[in-house]
């Protein structure tokens, strides 16, 4: 990635010396269809580049003064300055051109030749193994639209924008605004002012479904928005436009019920994308999400939450990012913690998923712990000083602790002075860009209270608190006195104040675990005493935070987790028993609760959950306990209880319910022994059925990868199933199995198709990583260590920021869980002092989870 960064002192310099009127981007992608024999996503090569000619139209305070506009490309055809040709081998160094002599009003013209995209950054090129389709689409956040057009790459330099795109006959392009094909050139309507990043271009043929959406506003006019929808051919049969439409407008109804202003952007596409690297992007106009969201097989009613979570998401952003902007990177979690919390808020108050506060407590939250302890945790708002830092800050600390936050934040200020906020703050800043003040000034507006305080505690400084109930009983048997102690972690001491509900616990006459008393209290400080409860019956069970209020981490007294072990299926209320499961999991990874224990809680307690997202949640945790914070001595028995327990509620659950795919699922991931793998075998030829469950191809190929991991099926297997699923998820699906198999040689191979060639695109790269590194082949991998440390930094330095995250973050050596390992991370990191901070950040984080699976295993084993 050299000279392709940006710092931050830069931006502002810049934005300091131009304005943006506009650009006009015309864009030559007949070359899109061009192929070499054997062309397809295994690495053969196909058209390099597409022509590119920009015009923008820019202000300069300083006439006479020098900057520059970004662009990464092969080459640069002409370059022209207020009518003035420049060479571009003296100005064009290949990711900025030099813009010297600047007058008042400016004119820059630029004819490149921009390279199609095999990463999913820039302008993205796949070609569909199943028919031979050519489709195209853009990907830019935070800064690769300038792998498509030269301009000022940054979110403070608002402009309109013109598109024009020339395209193969017979494909359809799309943009941000409205277009219309004429005289063989596609041309669109202009946008309103956006930031570079969200401006797009997708282009193939698509499979294409309309509908519309109206309303009437308040003046009585009526507000009409075309909606659209889309994705490759091959996946058309498997397209439930209907539901992405029907949470489309049941979004819409909600944003334009809340924030009181008008959807600004025209109509509103969603494109479903092949070998996307996000879950999806806001683009006006036209969101892009990955196509994995297209379901080919049987899924639970978890994965449509989380398609509608992300439409609704995105939706907010056309709001929270798109029409109101982020000045810079620092202040990214302007729009994505407000999108995060925005789609749980409106998923839960406009669609059929009226549990989504459950998944945000238990999966959302989940990642924002863990981001918030490790050794690059940071506040909300961040210190972002480059690119390099606001790509990794796409984060858990800026997305689910920020969410997490503003639901705090709700609890504080009221939800009618949160929303009435945002409403002002909307229209108040709208085309344009914001910081922090900006936002906490409208909310003491409409609160009445002084953010200064709040904002330093929850935004401005890093790190998660613990809450753990202390209960003080009386004579007589009932709560003399009920205290919450707070802590915070050494290396981030503030404790913050929390707005949190109490709950009593009690087991009835039935053997029911229920709450029977619950008080609002605002904690502060290292001891709270809670008043309110003095007097209560005793409780079994103390839940701090219940309904999930405030952010933190959960502990329990003693007498609460003797309950919880014994009597946690009984617990009735589901969101109170996913906070009870992930405070256990939290417990677990900071060694204080044995893997063991957590595998057992599982074992006893996960078949009677009824929140199938829940469910498929501690299957995951469970899977990681036995992986990485069990002790070596017992993952043999550990991998035996948790195969048989799978496979026992896996013959108990009902017939064709959720709960039988996921244990399904969960089974083959569990598979240890002879008799696991024959059975995955029996269900895959037919031999053997369990009622009910039907073996798809999607389940095909979940059982498939166990088996090949194991040995169990071949090179020949894996060809067999690619032919009767010869598709580019089959394509993926195949890629992973082939590098599970258990042979020096496969792990050969797919470390040099990774590491040392460029022939993958991101999504074969993703999926070989993915097959790589499997937890029953330690002594395989042990190679790849020293491997790992003499090439990262070389991958950081020559691939894209993208495929380089890839490779460090996935082939780090977490399976080789010993304290060598941990030394040779050590040693890189003393060795590596002055390397780029966003490849330490990846290598400290990545020696962190290493030390804290190394705590949980000592702590099993002082068990066993």
């Amino acid at each position: 990635m050299p000279g392709e960064n940006l710092t931050r002192d830069e931006a502002r310099e810049r934005a300091a010396l131009l304005s943006v009127d506009g650009y006009e981007v015309s864009l030559d992608l007949r070359t899109a269809t061009g192929a070499s024999a054997g062309e397809g996503g295994d690495g053969a090569e196909g058209p390099h580049t597409f022509r590119s000619v920009t015009t923008v139209r820019f202000r300069c305070t300083e006439p006479g003064a020098s900057s520059f506009a970004d662009l990464i490309a092969p080459a640069v055809t002409a370059v022209s300055l207020n009518g003035r040709d420049l060479d571009p081998g003296e100005v064009f160094d290949g990711s900025r051109l030099l813009l010297e002599d600047l007058a008042a009003d400016n004119e820059l013209i630029v004819d490149a030749q921009c390279a199609y995209s095999r990463t999913g950054e820039g302008m993205h090129r796949f070609v569909d193994p199943e028919d031979g389709e050519v489709y195209l689409y853009t990907q830019y956040e935070p800064a690769d639209a300038r792998r498509v057009y030269a301009n000022f790459e940054q979110p403070d330099l608002k402009a309109p924008y013109r598109f024009e795109v020339r395209a193969p006959e017979g494909w359809t392009v799309w943009s941000n605004g409205v277009g219309e094909l004429t005289d063989g050139v596609w041309r669109f309507a202009e946008t309103k002012p956006i930031s570079t990043y969200i401006t797009c271009v997708v282009a193939g043929p698509y499979h294409y479904v309309t509908d519309t959406y109206e309303r009437e506003l308040p003046d009585g006019t009526k507000l009409e928005i075309p909606l659209g929808a889309m994705c490759r051919k091959g996946l058309a049969p498997h397209f439930d436009a209907d539901d992405v439409f029907l949470v489309t407008k049941q979004g819409l109804d909600f944003f334009h019920d809340h924030v009181d202003y008008p959807y600004p952007f025209g109509k509103y596409d969603q494109a479903f994308v092949p070998e996307y690297n996000l879950g999806a992007m806001e683009n006006p106009g036209l969101v892009t999400f990955r196509e994995e969201f297209i379901f080919r097989g049987k899924v639970t009613q978890a994965s449509y939450e989380g398609r509608a979570n992300v439409i609704l998401h995105e939706m907010a952003h056309m709001w929270f990012g798109d029409l109101v902007t982020m000045e810079w990177w620092d202040d990214l979690w302007l729009k994505e913690s407000f999108a995060d919390f925005m789609g749980a808020f409106s998923l839960v108050g406009a669609t059929r998923f009226t549990d989504g506060w459950i998944t945000f407590a238990n999966r959302r939250k989940a990642w924002a712990y863990r981001a918030d302890q490790l050794p690059s945790t940071h506040p909300v708002t961040a210190d972002i000083r480059d690119l390099q830092d606001a790509k990794l800050n796409f984060d858990g600390i800026t997305y689910a602790k920020g969410a997490s936050v503003l639901k705090q934040l709700v609890a504080y200020v009221g939800q009618d002075a949160f929303l009435e906020g945002a409403r002002r703050y909307f229209k108040r800043h709208a085309y344009g860009n914001t910081r922090l003040g900006d936002l906490l000034s409208v909310l003491e507006e409409t609160s009445g209270r002084d953010m200064t305080a709040w904002s330093r505690a929850w935004l401005q400084t890093a790190g998660v608190n613990s809450l753990t109930p202390q209960v003080l009983l009386g004579a007589d048997g009932r709560v003399e006195e009920l205290a919450v102690v707070q802590e915070a972690a050494e290396s981030h001491p503030e404790l913050r104040p929390h707005r949190v509900a109490v709950g009593l616990y009690r087991r009835t006459s039935d053997g029911a675990l229920e709450r029977y008393a619950r008080t609002e209290t605002d904690v502060d400080g290292a001891r709270t005493v809670v008043a309110e409860l003095a007097g209560a019956e005793a409780p079994e069970l103390v839940l701090v935070n219940d309904d999930d209020l405030t952010y933190c981490k959960i502990r329990f007294d003693e007498t609460s987790l003797a309950t919880l072990r014994e009597h946690l299926g009984a617990l009735t209320d589901p969101l109170a028993r996913a906070l009870c499961w992930s405070a256990l999991w939290n417990l677990t990874r900071d060694a204080l609760l044995p893997a063991r224990e957590f595998v057992d809680l599982v074992l006893r307690f996960g078949g009677r959950e009824s929140d199938i997202g829940v469910l498929q949640m501690l299957h995951a945790w469970a899977e990681s306990a036995l992986v990485h914070y069990a002790a070596p001595a017992w993952r043999e028995t550990g991998g035996r209880l948790l195969a048989e327990g799978a496979r026992r509620e896996l013959e108990a659950a009902a017939p064709g319910s959720e709960p039988q795919l996921a244990w399904a699922r969960f089974f083959a991931r569990s598979a240890v022994a002879p008799g696991d793998f024959q059975l995955l075998q029996e269900l895959l030829s037919g031999t053997v059925t369990v009622d009910g469950l039907d073996v798809d191809q999607e389940l095909r190929w979940v059982f498939l990868e166990p088996l090949a991991a194991h040995g169990f099926a071949d090179e020949k297997a894996l060809a067999e199933e690619l032919a009767r699923d010869d598709t580019a998820s089959g394509k993926r699906h195949q890629v992973r199995c082939l590098a599970a198999r258990p042979s020096a040689e496969v792990k050969a191979r797919g470390w040099a198709r990774v590491v040392e060639s460029e022939e993958l695109s991101n999504a074969l790269v993703e999926a070989t990583i993915a097959g790589f590194a499997q937890p029953s082949q330690r002594e395989l991998l042990a190679p790849y260590a020293e491997k790992y440390f003499a090439v990262i930094e070389r991958v950081w330095e020559e691939r894209s920021i993208q495929i380089a995250l890839h490779v460090v973050r996935g082939l780090f050596p977490e399976l080789l869980d010993s304290p060598e390992t941990l030394d040779a991370t050590d040693a890189w990191l003393a060795a590596h002092e002055d390397a780029p901070p966003a490849l330490r950040r990846l290598v400290l984080e990545a020696r962190d989870d290493l030390a804290r699976a190394l705590r949980g295993q000592a702590c099993d084993a002082a068990t066993g």
